[in-house]
């Protein structure tokens, strides 16, 4: 620990150095501004016979006259032109332009006279051995004047030629100089403001030291006036050019702690060796020696060599420091240092130092590039130390500084304003002399307060880089938080990124649960003991709290006002800031505190300032809407999972039922759309939803629903025939219900169907079938008992009939009587058969069946008969029909009964066809059709065309026998024992046609079902 007595030593002696360099810097720049001596550019050695050429760069008066690197300098001739003729000269193809060159330029024109080469005025020659005698030629020719250098050039022929060069001498180009300069400032600024900033800290001294030496470096420049400053200045700017490198080689060897300051001490003497053995290289070359320019040329290479490899080994050490560095403070600060030791070394090195060590032409703009990159340097060293450690005392110093500058240019801006506005008044409104001088003070002070704030956020955003890096973290954390949702992901970033971004030792979050209490739930750097004990955090009570206010506990001594219970949650936890993060209420009234931030000290020990505690308080508001809306977005999560496991268990009821439900708004648009109403329907879920009922429903629903529009409560259409998009015609009770909401306002209606196709077809089925048994049953019993007394009454007419003699007259008469009765007994009998068969009392043996054989017999029995009444039997038989176990002589019937009535119902057309056609169907069963083109049947018909004794034939003619009405019920009952299908459609005016469908004979001999419906029939009209 360094003592009162040192410190203030120290800090005087600081001072005084820094005052002499101040005032030597600025002496120096007078003292170049007052003499600018002409030069050609071109850098010359001393060689037998003159001055040799060995760097000519392009951009300089030498360069642009054709003077080349090897040319021998022998004389130099100068035309003795005064500055009192006003008449400058330059040089063009047949001799010199004169052109006027007013004060402050060299390039005025006025006229375009040429002198020729050989009418130049009065000239004086010299001369020159030594550089000395050039320069002082030069000096006597002038600044921008015309001056002629006989040269001796080497030829391709390795043979000396003489020439004259004329060329116009400018003032040397200390362009250089100046950016130099405004380097040294900027270094001289940071040492001061690190110095002031950290005087305490681990190399600040340091710093400033090395900062005062850069400063001397790039401030002081030799100007060749040979006096007492011009020497100083000399060997200044020449001890801090080797005393540079090894200091900041030793900075950075020396940078990451004491325990390496102590292995490197040897080391670190022994840095500073290259830099003492060129200055000795140099004074030995200035006193000891002859002081050639070539000899001072290689010097200056090897002081620039040295400055380059030291800058290019101190990068490479930060480089290797920052690999392998753990701590999170060294490894930041060294991330900078590294980084601006590269954006220096690099173009410094690339464009200044190699070309200058290689003698090489580089262009004037990579020059200034390398040189302006020598800024990034005490930026960048500036930034690593003081990045971290942030004190109120801080922010005083660096706002005075701040707020100095910004008044300074403020009274500037002030006056500057009120003379233009004064001056503008007083020139062109002469009427208003003083009341324009009041306009201009008023003028000026209502711009001064715009102009304060513009200028004092530039001079913030340039002297007060780290708060608006910070403002960048913050605004790049608070969309990384806004961004997340997860609500255990988000309090593991903010316990993550804080010490990253503050360098903090210590950070936790408090969470408040339903009850307004705070648990912890993350932390960094906190032990295990603190998370695995219940914690009394009663202390984290903000209610008492204004709305930004923050708890501060300094240290012990600030917990003794706490309970004992707090006051030891307080020590175990030993957080010294306690920030609330705050979110409105869903109520909106207030705020609430939905966690607190727990924070700790800096990893240098260092307590957060009040511009710190500003940001963190903004994070907070960013952390507290975070939380909030991850807590919102946890709860609407479990809704949302809740309402789809709902919606779901719903969805799958409705979707389960066995009957269509569809829902509708109140626009009439579909809503929702069953699979039931899929199937049922033949219409895709995607093609029903969102369009209108009359879009998805033919006209006739559409009809019935408007027309029960208006009728409350619940209305069902029984039986309502509905026709789908498939073309089939449907049966279903339709209900339509209103759809209400909770609060059981109407929403929409839900219609429900229940497709009762299969059920009607089954109750005619089964009413079809009972009526047959009945009248089966009757058949047989009235066959067995009119059969006795037919077949008695037939025997007995015959024997009548054979009794009568046929001469006798009055017998005679009696025979057609017993004919007409014997005919009836016979139809008689007939029908008894025809009711027996009906009936089915005998059993029928079925075998392998092949339908077309069945079809080709057929109509080979009833060709004659179709021919004689002028109907044309046509067949289509499919090659693949399959075989069927059936009765050969039942399925005849069958076929002969269907083909009789269809040429019954072509009768009274007196010509038509009929047309049978068999084939396989996509299930696999042998199907039958018997169509006809005849009149067709009206739908009241086709109903009843099954049942017995039901018959359309008319009254029988003389000898002709009306139909009984069997046919089609005996040829239903064939169907049934064969387990077919049977179907009719007629359309009036256009014919019939019954579909008869028969189950294919399987391997074992077994029949098995055509398709999935009932036995039975299906009308179609």
């Amino acid at each position: 620990m360094k003592s009162a007595s040192q410190t203030r030593l120290l800090a005087v002696l600081l001072a005084v150095l820094t005052l002499a360099a101040m005032a030597l810097g600025v002496a120096n720049l007078m003292q170049e501004a007052a003499f600018n001596p002409p030069t050609d550019g071109i850098r010359w050695s001393e060689v037998d016979g003159g001055l040799k050429a060995y760097i000519v760069p392009a951009d300089t008066p030498g360069g642009r006259a054709g003077i080349k690197r090897g040319d021998v300098l022998s004389a130099v001739t100068g035309a003795n032109l005064q500055p009192a003729d006003s008449v400058h000269w330059s040089e063009v193809d047949s001799g010199l332009k004169g052109f006027t060159a007013s004060p402050d330029s060299a390039t005025n024109p006025t006229n375009h006279s040429v002198i020729k080469q050989g009418n130049l005025p009065a000239a004086s020659s010299v001369r020159v051995k030594r550089i000395a005698s050039l320069e002082r030629q030069m000096e006597a020719i002038g600044t921008w004047q015309h001056a002629t250098y006989t040269i001796e050039r080497q030829t391709s022929t390795h043979r000396m030629t003489s020439l004259d060069i004329g060329l116009i001498l400018e003032p040397s180009d200390r362009t250089d100089y100046q950016v130099k300069r405004m380097i040294a400032l900027v270094y001289l600024a940071i040492g001061l403001y690190v110095l002031f900033r950290r005087w305490g800290a681990p190399k600040s001294i340091h710093f400033f030291v090395f900062c005062l030496t850069s400063f001397v470096l790039y401030a002081f420049h030799y100007t060749g006036t040979l006096d007492g400053l011009d020497q100083t200045t000399f060997w200044l700017n020449e001890a801090a050019l080797l005393l540079q490198p090894a200091m900041f080689l030793h900075f950075a060897m020396t940078f990451d702690g004491e325990a390496t300051r102590r292995e490197l001490r040897g080391l670190g003497v022994l840095v500073y060796l290259p830099a003492l053995v060129l200055a000795s290289l140099r004074f030995a070359s200035l006193r000891l020696w002859a002081p050639t320019e070539r000899l001072q040329h290689r010097l200056d290479q090897f002081d620039y060599a040295y400055l380059a490899g030291f800058y290019v080994l101190a990068a490479i050490i930060f480089w290797a420091r920052y690999r392998s560095e753990s701590k999170p403070l060294e490894r930041q600060q060294l991330k900078w240092l590294t980084r601006g030791t590269l954006l220096t070394v690099a173009p410094f090195t690339a464009f200044y130092v190699i070309p200058f060590l290689a003698d090489w032409n580089t262009p004037g703009i990579l020059t200034k590039i390398a040189i302006l990159s020598l800024i990034l340097l005490p930026l960048t060293f500036s930034w690593a130390i003081v990045r971290y450690r942030l004190m109120d005392v801080d922010l005083i110093f660096k706002r005075g500084v701040t707020y100095t500058l910004a008044t300074a240019a403020l009274v500037g801006v002030y006056f500057g304003v009120i003379a233009v506005t004064a001056e503008f008044v007083h020139n062109n409104l002469p009427g208003l002399r003083s009341w324009g001088l009041v306009a201009a003070v008023i003028v000026a002070g209502l711009l001064f307060d715009p102009l304060k704030r513009m200028i004092q956020g530039r001079v913030d955003r340039i002297f007060d880089r780290k708060r608006f890096d910070y403002r960048e973290t913050l605004i790049d954390f608070g969309k990384e938080l806004n961004a997340q949702t997860d609500l255990r992901t988000l309090v593991g970033s903010i316990v993550e990124r804080l010490p990253q971004t503050m360098l903090l030792t210590r950070v936790a979050v408090f969470l408040a649960d339903d009850f307004g209490r705070f648990n912890l739930v993350a932390s960094h750097g906190l032990g295990d003991n603190v998370r695995n004990r219940p914690l009394d955090l009663g202390f984290l009570d903000f209610s008492r709290n204004g709305e930004d206010s923050h708890i501060y506990f300094e240290g012990p001594h600030a917990l003794l006002r706490l309970p004992d219970g707090q006051r030891e949650t307080a020590i175990s936890l030993d957080l010294n800031y306690y920030v609330p993060c705050r979110a409105a209420r869903h109520e909106g009234r207030g705020k609430s505190t939905v966690a607190v931030l727990g924070l700790g000290r800096t990893g240098e020990g260092d307590f957060l300032s009040s511009e710190d505690m500003v940001l963190l308080e903004s994070l907070a508001g960013y952390i507290g809407i975070a939380i909030q809306n991850a807590q919102l977005y946890e709860r609407l999560t479990r809704k949302a999972l809740e309402f789809e496991r709902l919606r779901d268990f719903n969805e799958n009821i409705v979707e389960s039922i066995n009957i269509g439900v569809f829902a509708l708004d109140l626009d009439d648009r579909v809503e929702s759309w069953n699979a039931q109403m899929e199937v049922m329907y033949a219409t895709p879920r995607a093609e029903a939803l969102r369009k209108t009922i009359s879009e998805v429903f033919p006209a006739e629903f559409v009809q019935e629903f408007d027309r029960i529009r208006s009728e409350q409560g619940v209305v069902t259409l029984y039986k309502f025939r509905l026709h789908t998009p498939a073309g089939e015609a449907r049966t279903a009770n339709i209900t339509v219900a209103p759809l209400l909401n909770k609060d059981f306002e109407a929403v929409g209606r839900i219609i429900l169907v229940d497709d009762i196709t299969d059920r009607v077809n089954m109750e005619a089925q089964l009413s079809q079938s009972e009526k047959l048994s009945s009248i089966g049953l009757l058949a047989a019993g009235v066959a067995h008992e009119v059969n006795t007394p037919l077949a008695v009454i037939s025997s007995y007419a015959q024997m009548l009939g054979k009794q009568l003699r046929a001469d006798d007259a009055s017998q005679a008469r009696l025979q057609p009587v017993l004919d007409k009765i014997i005919q009836q007994t016979f139809r008689a009998s007939e029908i008894a058969s025809g009711l027996l068969n009906f009936s089915r009392m005998g059993t029928v043996d079925f075998a392998s069946t092949e339908l077309n054989a069945v079809v080709r017999e057929t109509t080979l029995l009833l060709e004659h008969q179709m021919r004689s009444g002028g109907v044309a039997v046509l067949t289509d038989l499919s090659g693949d029909t399959p075989i069927i176990s059936g009765n050969r002589g039942k399925l005849q019937q069958v076929l002969v009964n269907l083909v009789l009535n269809a040429k019954d119902a072509l009768q009274d057309k007196g010509s038509g066809q009929v047309k049978i056609t068999t084939r396989r169907t996509e299930s696999g069963a042998a199907e039958l059709l018997v169509e006809d083109n005849g009149g067709g049947m009206p739908p009241e018909v086709v109903a009843r065309i099954f049942d017995p004794f039901f018959t359309t034939k008319s009254t029988p003619k003389e000898g002709q026998r009306k139909g009984t009405g069997l046919g089609l019920s005996v040829t239903y009952g064939i169907i049934q024992e064969h387990h077919g299908i049977i179907e009719v459609s007629s359309v009036v005016g256009e014919g019939t046609t019954f579909r008869l469908e028969f189950p294919a004979e399987t391997p074992d001999g077994r029949q098995k079902k055509a398709s999935a419906k009932q036995e039975g029939i299906e009308v179609n009209v």
